[in-house]
Formats: C-alpha cells, sequence, structure tokens
C-alpha cells in the first residue's frame, strides 16, 4: 500500500482554557465550529493531509488543556512538537497576559529549531474586544513570531495560521527537505510516531470552544 504522505509533523496547541483551542482544531480538521465549552482534559489530537510547495505533509495536532492541574501531562508533548500555535482570547486581557508564560515554557522544555506563531483567537467578538490587534503585533515581534488574528465561529485565517505554522517548520528544516525522502522522515517521524498511543494513555476529550 503506497504511502498516503511524505512527512509528517507534530503541532501542539497551547494557551489558558476557553480561549477556543479545541474549536480552532475543529475548524481546521473537520470544518466544523460548536459553541458549547467542554475543557479539554490533558491532550488530545486530530491529523489533517496538506500539500506543500508538491509535499504531502500529514499534520498532526495537539490540543493541550489549558488548566494548570494537567500541565505537567502536557509539558511532556513539548519536546516532540515542531510546532507551537500559542492561542489567547481577545476578549480576555488575562490569556494575553499569560502568553508570556506559555512562550517561557516553550523555550524551556522545547527542542531547539521549533516554530512558533501567535494566534488572537475569537476575532468576530469585536463588541468584548479588550487586547488590541496592536497588542498583538507587539507582543509576536518581541518573540520573533508571526500573528493571524482568528475566528474558528467565522472560519477566518484557520487554515492560514495552520498551514503557515506548517510552512515554517519544513522551511526550518530545509537540508532535510531537500533529501525528505530519507533523512527528513526519519528526524520527523521519529518524535511523532507514538502520537495514537499517547492518546489512547493520556486523553479524554469532546470538541468544544
Amino acid at each position: 500500500m503506497a504511502k498516503q504522505y511524505d512527512v509528517l509533523l507534530r503541532l501542539l496547541l497551547l494557551g489558558d482554557s476557553g480561549v477556543g483551542k479545541t474549536c480552532l482544531l475543529c475548524r481546521f480538521t473537520d470544518n466544523e465550529f460548536h459553541s458549547s465549552h467542554i475543557s479539554t482534559l490533558g491532550v488530545d489530537f486530530k491529523m489533517k493531509t496538506l500539500k506543500i510547495d508538491g509535499i504531502k505533509v500529514r499534520v498532526q495536532i495537539w490540543d493541550t488543556a489549558g488548566q494548570e492541574r494537567y500541565q505537567t501531562i502536557t509539558k511532556q508533548y513539548y519536546r516532540r512538537a515542531q510546532g507551537f500555535i500559542l492561542v489567547y482570547d481577545i476578549t480576555s486581557s488575562r490569556s494575553f497576559q499569560h502568553i508570556v508564560k506559555w512562550a517561557s515554557d516553550v523555550d524551556e522544555f522545547a527542542l531547539d529549531q521549533v516554530q512558533r506563531i501567535l494566534v488572537g483567537n475569537k476575532a468576530d467578538e469585536e463588541q468584548k474586544r479588550k487586547v488590541p490587534k496592536e497588542q498583538g503585533n507587539k507582543l509576536a515581534k518581541t518573540y520573533g513570531m508571526e500573528f493571524f488574528e482568528t475566528s474558528a465561529c467565522t472560519n477566518c485565517n484557520i487554515n492560514e495560521s495552520f498551514t503557515r505554522l506548517t510552512e515554517l517548520v519544513l522551511h526550518a528544516h530545509k537540508k532535510e527537505m531537500d533529501a525528505f525522502q530519507g533523512s527528513i522522515n526519519k528526524y520527523l517521524d521519529m518524535t511523532s510516531l507514538e502520537g495514537e498511543q499517547d492518546k489512547e494513555d493520556n486523553s479524554q476529550k469532546a470538541c468544544a470552544c
């Protein structure tokens, strides 16, 4: 049976509970939106295949719990990820302030060469906005990240943000990409193929925003 992808990547969604990480994931992978909020317990993941520069990329996206009691579990996944999406809620100043902590955790626990983007979610709730877009841009520049404002509800910038992070990861491993038939699969699959077993052991989940 022919392999259905050329490269396997793992991305990790990080941010406070309730910022909409699960909604972003469900919109990207299944084009679904659920307005009810049930917090993620531990870690869960979904998969999607993208085609970038003629390469079939199987993206494994891990959705992590934002609550402090689960962070010991979620930090175990940092070293297996090649890309991180740091998410805050534009209607919550607290979730924006906590991005500094999430970025610090990535610096401490992730491997070198990981790529990060900053996402301000719930952009459809402009009337409730507490975090100006300019602040998001400024923080992203401070950490050398690209910045997107998204809405899982209206499907704004969802594909763009996930696809861009995938591109950044691939470009960061350009030498491996030049010979992806061999070395890049060995490098990336080594940290990602255990995902299905991890899901069974460490997650309980329902789709929610």
